[in-house]
């Protein structure tokens, strides 16, 4: 039987012909399937916005100022959105001038117009390991060198970055940048501790390091507390990257980047570019809702939601999964970072997963280096409490399953190996 191969194979770009789509994106079309338990995907919960505020917001919007909200726009962003969007960063204690502000369609373009801006093949960019699948994806594309570094319960090992740091000062070459989440991290679900966010600051002046300062969650935490923002302690090395996709609505497709002066007009230009400039009418709708709403009170309402539900998802996998399975215990966001014992990859797993009616995201795809296949995310913030202990269960049975299959291959040696990772220093790295 002949293959089929791409008749333009030929013709891509080197960056392209590597691509691939990422493990959450294949997975939406069976996970959203009504008898799955989708615990991939990190979507918000957005039947807890009061709709008919949003409507009576859209319609104002449509109302008062219908031409210009479905005419072109500047590629800075709307002065008025972005006096605003400095109201949210003041809330958590991000310093920053209306000026600075570049809008985006969503954090991903964020990232991926601040790639542009700064890596060419071969660039090293650190990150922490596991990171966010979609900045894997931007610096990927551009063939950038992303180097990993591990985690444990308190975020990125600061020890570990300053260590990476040498070695490629020892190379002759540094960094482009250190990308990182702070805040309730993606997929780790821990957030880097005050002294580390301090360390971090030390090493930034030391070695000359650029930080591209990632922050979709840093108003969620359950308890309300909001812990300085790098960009805070080196406004001039941060780059700052902010969405409304998790306080207010992803469907608006609203982001922003804050950076200094330059960068920021060099960013301008690509943006300009990529797409010309940001939707007017989304963009209005966004301001309308931060200039009329009580938008404080609703990240409130999000953050006691997703409070709720984490405690639900945290109590039954302590009731339902087996005692070799461990994981983060998040104070914020979305995300729980599960590890399982040795002889279990979970990509291998997914199949299986969704045959038993339950989707997560295998921890392969938050590591360029494809490391991560003892890992897996599994995200609370969209299903509801009864799904979510639906899906746990569901969960406990295959891992259950598997361990007893892994015992009959590995026999008398499985509890030693299960011993070892259970007893890893971080477990969260690869």
């Amino acid at each position: 039987m002949r293959l089929e191969t791409d008749p333009y194979l030929a013709r891509y770009a080197a960056r392209v012909t590597g691509m691939s789509a990422s493990e959450i994106r294949a997975l939406f079309a069976v996970a959203s399937r009504p008898e799955i338990v989708s615990f991939a995907g990190g979507m918000p919960d957005t039947s807890a916005l009061d709709l008919e505020a949003v409507e009576q917001v859209v319609a104002a919007v449509i109302r008062d100022s219908g031409a210009v909200a479905l005419q072109y726009g500047g590629g800075q962003g709307r002065p008025e959105l972005r006096e605003q969007l400095v109201q949210v960063m003041r809330l958590q204690g991000v310093p920053a001038h209306p000026d600075e502000l570049v809008v985006t369609v969503g954090g991903q373009q964020a990232l991926e117009l601040i790639a542009s801006c700064f890596v060419d093949p071969g660039d090293v960019v650190l990150a922490e390991g596991p990171t966010y699948v979609g900045a894997i994806g931007a610096l990927t594309s551009l063939q950038a060198d992303v180097r990993h570094v591990p985690m444990d319960e308190a975020g990125m090992r600061v020890d570990l970055l300053e260590e990476q740091l040498q070695a490629l000062e020892a190379e002759g070459r540094r960094a482009k940048y250190l990308y990182l989440i702070p805040n309730h991290q993606n997929p780790a679900g821990v957030s880097l501790s005050l002294e580390r966010r301090r360390r971090v600051a030390e090493l930034a002046e030391r070695h000359d390091l650029l930080v591209v300062e990632d922050d979709p969650y840093g108003l969620l935490g359950f308890d309300g507390e909001v812990l300085p923002s790098l960009r805070s302690m080196i406004p001039e090395r941060v780059i700052y990257v902010g969405t409304m996709s998790k306080l207010f609505a992803p469907g608006v497709r609203t982001g922003w980047i804050a950076a200094p002066a330059p960068v920021r007009d060099k960013l301008i230009l690509l943006r300009e570019a990529a797409d010309l400039c940001p939707s007017n009418l989304t963009q209005m709708i966004v301001e309308r809702w931060l200039q009329t709403q009580p938008w404080v009170e609703q990240i409130k309402r999000f953050r006691q939601l997703y409070a709720e539900k984490a405690g639900v998802m945290l109590d039954t996998m302590a009731a339902e999964l087996p005692a070799e399975v461990h994981w983060t215990r998040p104070q914020g966001a979305f995300y729980v970072w599960l590890t399982v014992p040795a002889g279990i990859d979970t990509s291998d797993l997914l199949a299986k997963a969704i045959a038993h009616r339950v989707a997560y995201v295998p921890g392969r795809g938050f590591f360029a280096d494809s490391s991560g296949g003892d890992h897996a995310r599994l995200c609370f913030s969209f299903p509801s409490t009864d799904r979510i202990r639906e899906g746990v269960v569901r969960l406990g049975e295959l891992l259950n399953a598997e361990l007893e299959l892994v015992r009959a291959v590995y026999g008398e040696h499985a509890p030693q190996l299960r011993t070892r990772r259970g007893g890893r220093a971080t477990g969260i790295g690869g």
